[in-house]
């Protein structure tokens, strides 16, 4: 299932974040990635001093984490700190599955969503589309400035070569409550259909029963 949350960033708050992009550098994004992706990664990722890097990701992150929609879909136990990656004329990344595990040591999680933030206008770019290879086809993703899309990381997916201009994103990825994308589509759909009930039949029996069993799936298939 994909998931669009639009206004993760405000005009203000993006002009925010690209001041603070623009204090970095950018380096090859090969190194982060996995053996296989590795191969097909073509692109920059940000650095920058560690102090401006924590209030960029305050920033970026801090929205997001508290959109409902977000939390809907979702339902995040552990989220990761994003990278910043950078496209310029001739960049790709070429059809890829995110690794299952990521982060390092004591902080290892397990890749079930991952998401991303447009951080710069669809208009300043040609090219450039996330590529999400679903069951009812290939869907290209190229959304305004501050938004972002969720999406299972088991999907195949790639980034399309840019042609011109430059794209600028924030990635990351959540290790859900709900391991299963089936079970979190389900679940968010069951919640829309809840808070619309709580919302306009609190008082009515089937809003207890839709409650009560979105809760009782919640706590049948969760893992902590």
């Amino acid at each position: 299932m994909l998931i669009q949350i639009k206004g993760v960033l405000d005009a203000r708050q993006l002009q925010a974040a690209q001041q603070l992009i623009s204090a970095g550098s950018f380096a090859d994004g090969s190194r982060s990635a996995g053996m296989a992706a590795r191969r097909v990664k073509h692109n920059e990722e940000l650095s920058l001093a560690p102090a401006q890097l924590t209030e960029l990701n305050n920033l970026v992150m801090g929205n997001l984490v508290k959109h409902p929609i977000y939390r809907s879909a979702a339902m995040p136990l552990k989220i990761a700190a994003p990278y910043y990656a950078h496209y310029t004329e001739g960049m790709s990344y070429g059809q890829h599955v995110d690794d299952p595990i990521m982060g390092q040591g004591s902080e290892l999680y397990r890749s079930d969503v991952s998401v991303t933030i447009f951080l710069n206008s669809p208009e300043d770019y040609d090219g450039g589309e996330l590529v999400i290879q679903t069951a009812f086809g290939e869907q290209q993703v190229k959304l305004p400035a501050g938004d972002a899309i969720i999406y299972p990381s088991s999907s195949i997916h790639r980034v399309a070569e840019v042609s011109r201009g430059e794209r600028l994103v924030a990635v990351s990825w959540i290790q859900s409550l709900i391991k299963e994308a089936e079970k979190r589509a389900l679940l968010h759909d069951m919640n829309l259909a809840r808070e619309a009930l709580l919302q306009e039949q609190s008082d009515s029996e089937v809003t207890r029963q839709v409650n009560q069993s979105y809760i009782n799936l919640v706590r049948m298939w969760s893992e902590m």
